[in-house]
């Protein structure tokens, strides 16, 4: 038996993708301890890890971010001494870390333990550095100068975020841009890891269901949701599932027809694996999960790598990608209508069959016990 110690911040986009990694281990008779706050613990302690809190600085509302580089640095620089505190007399064999709970890296390099970097997003490939925007200049001086500080092996920002000594990549390799570039020997990729998320009836006389979500952060958006009602509520045929998020009152959408049912969260896996289709926001949960389900989608963008994951989508041919701002009922139907070609349900179950493949929990574990 190792112990295993996890570390990452308090946001369901950077806890979830692993959770299932974290059971597995556990249930293979490691020891698993795992550095978060206190509003994960009941999500940790479910996966059978023992809760190692830290107290977080990143803001607790979408509307207090200002530049998320600047607030997830922050929250690093402030996590590293709670850290070393949490884990000084209880040192782990092998620290795991999502791509914000680097701070773990940092200590492995210090006390000798090795680090594995599990990312919920696509990796560096060859040329990354070139191709991409790269941060703000005072940003990057600011964290070279806490690497230097606390004698990193290196104090390029890029290098340590997005070039571990390894990595496991948690997202279906066809989201991955470039995936031919991606060195072999620094990342595997093992699939969505996703596991028991929640149970949902598909209600009797639902020909095809399409689930609406814009995921778990970007969801202040009646107008939308509005659009979307008018698109498919009487639309024949069709069960439309909504999630609005905790922002939008539901007496603010109108008049709700009875093929439309509206929550504020849903079990969104539980669905898609019944669901004929996808309208999301194309966020890496949300893309990977609809991948993994092989249902066609519509990607609504709304921030980050959002768009990047649009576009994939729309490249794998399983996707429509639409403007949330600016598009209207009747170009949300059309694009749903369009994705119910025999092509492109041929394509969405091609690809789920890959991702399927890659082996998920399982596999991921076995990687890692490799490295005790």
């Amino acid at each position: 038996m190792a112990h295993i110690a996890m570390v990452s911040i308090p946001a369901h986009g950077h806890v979830n993708p692993s959770l299932e990694i974290i059971r597995t281990l556990v249930a293979r008779g490691h020891r698993v301890t795992y550095a978060n706050t206190t509003a994960f613990a009941e999500v940790i302690s479910r996966a059978g890890a023992e809760l190692r809190p830290y107290e977080s600085s990143l803001p607790l509302e979408d509307d207090e971010w200002g530049d998320p580089l600047t607030a997830f640095l922050d929250d690093a620089i402030a996590m590293l001494p709670q850290l070393r505190a949490l884990y000084q007399d209880d040192r782990p064999d092998l620290f795991l870390y999502d791509i914000a709970g680097a701070p773990a890296r940092l200590l492995g390099e210090q006390w000798g333990i090795p680090a594995v970097q599990l990312s919920p997003t696509f990796v560096a490939w060859e040329g990354y550095e070139a191709e991409m925007p790269a941060p703000d200049p005072a940003f990057q001086r600011r964290y070279a100068e806490w690497l230097a500080s606390e004698n990193s092996s290196t104090t390029d920002s890029i290098a340590f975020q997005g070039r571990p000594g390894h990595g496991l990549v948690l997202i279906p390799r066809a989201l991955q841009p470039n995936a031919d570039r991606v060195d072999p020997a620094v990342f595997d990729f093992v699939g969505p890891i996703l596991g028991d998320r929640g149970t949902w009836t598909r209600p009797p006389g639902a020909a095809k269901v399409l689930l609406v979500s814009l995921g778990s952060a970007f969801t202040n958006h009646p107008g939308f949701y509005r659009r979307c009602i008018e698109a498919f509520g009487r639309l024949p045929g069709w069960h439309t599932v909504l999630q609005i998020g905790k922002h939008v009152d539901p007496a603010d959408l109108g008049d709700v027809p009875p093929s439309v049912e509206v929550h504020p969260w849903v079990a969104q896996l539980a669905i898609l694996e019944q669901a004929d289709a996808f309208l999301t926001h194309a966020g890496m949960g949300g893309s990977s999960e609809g991948l993994y389900a092989g249902v066609p989608m519509i990607a609504a963008p709304q921030a980050t790598d959002q768009f990047a994951n649009a576009d994939q989508l729309v490249a794998l041919g399983v996707a429509r990608a639409v403007d949330s701002h600016s598009v209207t009922p009747t170009e949300l139907r059309d694009a749903l209508l369009a994705l119910t070609t025999p092509e492109v349900l041929a394509r969405s179950a091609e690809i789920k069959r890959e991702v399927r493949a890659e082996g998920g929990a399982p596999r991921a574990a076995d990687l890692l016990e490799k490295l005790l």
